[in-house]
């Protein structure tokens, strides 16, 4: 999954010719489908769909509907717009559990494949929640229509989940998660290279990665291939 923070639409293309390929899910990140003209964004929704690429909204924009109660409008925007899959969130409001996930049966009946993310975005609260705490979410998520659950990370990587304050992955969360999730189900977000490696070496080179920046597709398809130091010979 790559972000795209606001790309134009010619650099965005030029991207995706060289290197869609290696692109599965493209998100717009925060609210930015609704900060540039809705012509582009209608554009650049068309050209990744061109790329067999899913491209969704991040789930701060749902956050957002939600808060305001606007869902409905929301929805009919997403649309219009050209988008098939939404994120849904809970990690800058607070939303409860089981509303969470009567959002995401909601999501599915409107037509949208849903990817759901668990964790907060600020770290205090983020470690409030438990590991296992995390992966019963998770499971629940997932149950109630999640194609993917993601590991919220946020794009700076550090501090939040998974990773501590320097960025380094966890590794006894990570295997309490993998023992009792499908790993084939999860998202990890990893926008660190150092992040990238540690998933690649422990699960394979086509583990699912997020919040992938736009400009280092290329880069992480070399480490999945082995073809830097950092994994090579190693997968």
């Amino acid at each position: 999954m790559v972000l795209d923070k606001g790309l134009g639409l010619e650099t965005a293309e030029s991207l995706m010719k060289i290197s869609g390929e290696y692109v599965d899910y493209l998100k717009f990140g925060w609210g930015t489908s609704i900060v540039h003209e809705q012509d582009i964004i209608r554009s650049k929704v068309e050209m990744y769909q061109s790329y067999d690429i899913t491209p969704y909204t991040g789930g701060t924009l749902f956050e957002l509907a939600c808060y305001q109660n606007k869902l409905d409008e929301f929805y009919q925007e997403a649309h219009d717009l050209g988008f098939t899959a939404i994120e849904v969130s809970d990690g800058s409001s607070h939303i409860p559990h089981d509303e969470k996930l009567e959002y995401i049966r909601e999501a599915k009946k409107e037509g949208f494949e849903v990817l759901s993310e668990v964790g907060k975005k600020n770290p205090d609260l983020d470690k409030e929640i438990t590991v296992a705490e995390r992966v019963e979410f998770m499971k629940e998520e997932y149950k109630a229509g999640s194609s993917l659950v993601i590991v919220e990370a946020r794009e700076g990587g550090k501090n939040i989940g998974i990773y501590d304050s320097k960025g380094n992955a966890k590794e006894s969360e990570i295997d309490y998660i993998l023992d009792n999730f499908d790993s084939n189900k999860i998202l990890w977000e990893a926008p660190n290279k150092d992040q990238q490696v540690f998933f690649i070496l422990k699960l394979g080179n086509d583990v699912n990665l997020g919040n992938i920046s736009s400009d280092e597709i290329t880069s992480l398809e070399t480490l999945r291939r082995g073809l830097r130091g950092d994994t090579f010979g190693k997968i």
